[in-house]
């Protein structure tokens, strides 16, 4: 709340995701492929391979321009975004690890300047001199990985940092070796595939040594990766793997996406790069290095939708609030301590939307990608202001609310002016349950499901009767804390009691085990 807001119209975190993809994608190539190099001319040397070192030569330009500058662009590009969309915890990582980024850059001062070196030093330099050059650049270019891995894995891990804010407790999390060693893995696996990319078109045996010379790395990388990443789950927080369990369906296309693409690299590998290397042509190429992409993607999304509703773990959530200040800003509102806020006239809709672009849209637009339009249609103002309250108990991973009452209601009144009231119709015996189904959707479909995976009401409400439900319904709120007050018309709350014991009493052949996991750590 100490910085203006950058509003985009979509959620920030897509931006940086576009970026970050890219660049990530090639700084892992720039480590594995550093390696790649510098052994692929060793061998070359060792076998009298005048083709192979050719190759090296010619590749060791392309990886200069790719890593060095692209990657360079790209990985500003990243600074410069993220300090726009989440400018609090941008700031809350620089000051944390100073010391560790002010290590980081001396590496990759190193790390691109042994490159230059290596790529424009073939025909001044002597053997031993080149090859010290290049693995120079490759010990620098891991080193500065082993130091960014700390600061990432730290956000979803932040282990006892939180208690005692020591930059090593910080750095050494949980996840921290793991991730390291699955994202050599990784590196090892990409070397192998942009290694394919300046191999060239000539038919003959040299080419398809050096194929398969790039499949043994894409193939070694794969095989070892899963075994890195399946350590890693089992170091992840108790909530996080209840996301990865197939709860949220964001996080399951991501995986099934992830699964895809590292089948796709493992066949292509095998069938393509050391079976069959003469059909190893530019549209297997591009199709690996797309896939390549796409196991990036999903990979980086799970590891950063895992620690949702946080931006760091226990310390500041995604709209970049810091749990310490969620009880300050509930009893003193958000108005008294924004510095950046169109107007601090808490009745007005532009105070609701303000306190939408500030708490809400990091994660959600209005309309779009997790559009609140579609989440919020047929809430009046009255239940949304309760439904405000009671975030973390929604399907999704959702912070607490840091605001007062009147925050609350002028949030409300602006997510309930996003749709027009829903218009039931007239209510009849044939329309009744249909009618009742949209109801629960607005009232209760939020966070519960009635035969569903998520809270389901079915074990609640078994053998209950239609009124003996709706009896229940006024209640709610005081029968728990966690639900809002149930406030609809007569003949809708009739309609959902009847909806709710119809589908509570079906015959079902496997009735869904409970899953009813609770709110993330922090969130009361």
């Amino acid at each position: 709340m100490n910085y203006p807001d950058w509003i985009l119209g979509f959620p920030g975190g897509m931006l940086i995701a576009l970026i970050a993809i890219v660049h990530v994608t090639v700084s892992h190539f720039a480590i594995g492929g550093g390696a790649f190099l510098v052994v692929t001319e060793k061998r070359a040397y060792g076998k009298n391979d005048t083709a192979a070192l050719a190759y090296v030569r010619r590749h060791s330009k392309f990886f200069a321009l790719l890593t060095v500058v692209f990657g360079a662009v790209t990985g500003v590009g990243i600074w410069f975004t993220i300090g726009l969309v989440t400018p609090e915890a941008t700031s809350a990582l620089i000051h944390s690890f100073v010391w560790a980024w002010a290590i980081e850059w001396v590496f990759f001062f190193v790390e691109i300047t042994s490159a230059i070196i290596y790529a424009t030093s073939w025909d001044r330099l002597d053997r031993k001199s080149h090859m010290l050059v290049g693995w120079i650049y490759f010990v620098a270019a891991w080193m500065s990985l082993a130091v960014i891995n700390g600061i990432i894995t730290f956000m979803l891990t932040p282990g006892k940092w939180l208690q005692t804010h020591n930059i090593w407790d910080g750095l050494f999390n949980p996840t921290y070796w793991p991730s390291l060693f699955a994202r050599t893995a990784l590196c090892v696996l990409l070397a192998g595939v942009f290694g394919l990319v300046t191999i060239g078109k000539k038919d003959g045996e040299a080419r398809e040594r050096l194929v398969r010379w790039s499949g043994m790395w894409m193939l070694a990388g794969s095989i070892l990766l899963p075994a890195f990443i399946y350590w890693y789950f089992l170091k992840l927080p108790k909530f996080s793997k209840t996301y990865i369990s197939e709860r949220m369906i964001y996080v399951t296309h991501a995986l099934n996406s992830g699964y895809a693409c590292a089948a796709l690299i493992g066949a292509v590998t095998l069938v393509f790069a050391l079976w069959k290397p003469r059909w190893m042509r530019v549209p297997v190429v591009v199709l690996l290095v797309v896939a390549s992409l796409g196991l990036m993607g999903s990979g980086e999304y799970v590891r950063e939708f895992s620690r949702k509703p946080w931006v760091v773990n226990g310390y500041m959530y995604a709209n970049d609030i810091a749990l310490a200040e969620v009880p300050v800003l509930q009893q003193d509102g958000v108005a008294a301590k924004a510095n950046f806020l169109l107007t601090t006239d808490t009745k007005s809709m532009e105070y609701g939307e303000n306190l939408f672009t500030l708490e809400c849209g990091s994660c959600h637009a209005v309309d779009g990608y997790r559009s609140m339009r579609q989440r919020v249609k047929g809430w009046d103002a009255a239940f949304a202001t309760q439904m405000v309250a009671h975030l973390p108990m929604t399907k999704g991973p959702m912070p607490e609310f840091a605001g007062n009452e009147a925050d609350r209601e002028a949030l409300g009144k602006y997510l309930a002016s996003l749709n027009p009231p829903v218009d039931y119709g007239t209510i009849t015996d044939a329309n009744r349950v249909a009618v009742g189904a949209q109801v629960f959707a607005v009232h209760c479909g939020n966070c519960h499901t009635v035969n569903g995976n998520f809270r389901p009401l079915r074990d609640a409400f078994t053998n209950s009767t239609p009124d003996q439900v709706e009896g229940l319904l006024p209640m709610l709120d005081t029968m728990s804390t966690n639900m809002p007050h149930f406030d609809a018309p007569a003949d809708q709350a009739q309609a959902l009691a009847v909806y709710i014991s119809t589908e509570a009493n079906k015959s079902l052949p496997n009735p869904p085990a409970s899953n009813q996991p609770g709110p993330p750590p922090g969130v009361k």
